[in-house]
């Protein structure tokens, strides 16, 4: 989940795809390791797409007016849109939904876990950094994918407008009482943490994401590269915490 001004940035600064970035999902699945690799990714959108409909709908109970309940209930139901989009995909290239989710179930469901927000402050900012993280990694990858899966990715990972709301509500938290500022920032460096944590534990289980980060089926990719993409991935963290009016 991002705001859309890091959208912008990102468009204008991708180079002209090549390799398999050039191609279309017709070719490119001819290669089984790469076939292999995008289904995993897929899955791993797919489940983070439910466990972000189901984490709103919970927040909204936390929500101190009807109409904040209402936005995030509105919030919700497009990344639930998402998800179907990323399912009917995996079935349209023969290939199980569920069976695509499984392995990033636990992942998922252990960093949500570890991260439970104490309050609804905490859940809009775990909502505005951790999911704006993990949208940066998929972003990166997106990069070397073939036109058409790369297109549907893009697509899911457009922001539901959660950004925005979650930068109002916490600039107005932190005006109203300027103490819950430091707690925030806290909070969100924790964020940040186990979910580049997460993201590397899930990379480092799937052969085929692996091997996608690193130069085998994707294009363009070395170990160089990846450190340099969480590079980005943290100086993008640290314009969000601005953004909220946190210390990064």
């Amino acid at each position: 989940m991002e705001t859309p001004d890091t959208a912008t940035e990102a468009s204008e600064e991708a180079p002209a795809p090549t390799g398999i970035a050039a191609q279309d999902w017709a070719t490119a699945s001819t290669d089984p390791h790469y076939r292999a690799a995008v289904v995993d990714l897929l899955g791993a959108l797919a489940y983070g797409e439910l466990a972000a409909f189901e984490r709103l709908a919970e927040d909204a109970k936390l929500a101190p007016t009807l109409g904040d309940k209402a936005a995030l209930a509105k919030m919700a139901s497009a990344e639930f849109h998402h998800f179907e989009q990323l399912t009917d995909r995996l079935t349209a290239v023969e290939e199980s939904p569920t069976a695509a989710m499984e392995p990033f179930a636990k992942a998922l469901d252990d960093f949500h876990r570890q991260t439970a927000p104490s309050d609804w402050l905490e859940g809009l900012v775990k909502a505005y950094v951790g999911d704006s993280i993990a949208s940066d990694f998929y972003r990166e990858i997106a990069a070397r994918l073939d036109a058409d899966t790369r297109s549907l990715v893009l697509s899911v990972l457009d922001d539901t407008g959660h950004g925005n709301f979650a930068v109002e509500k916490v600039r107005a938290a932190i005006e109203a009482d300027p103490r819950v500022g430091g707690r925030l920032a806290l909070w969100a460096r924790r964020l940040m943490g186990e979910a580049l944590s997460q993201a590397q534990r899930v990379v480092a289980d799937r052969d085929a994401l692996s091997t996608m980060l690193v130069g085998g089926v994707a294009d363009g990719f070395d170990l160089a590269e990846v450190g340099r993409m969480f590079s980005r991935i943290t100086e993008a963290h640290t314009k969000r915490m601005a953004a909220l009016g946190l210390a990064a």
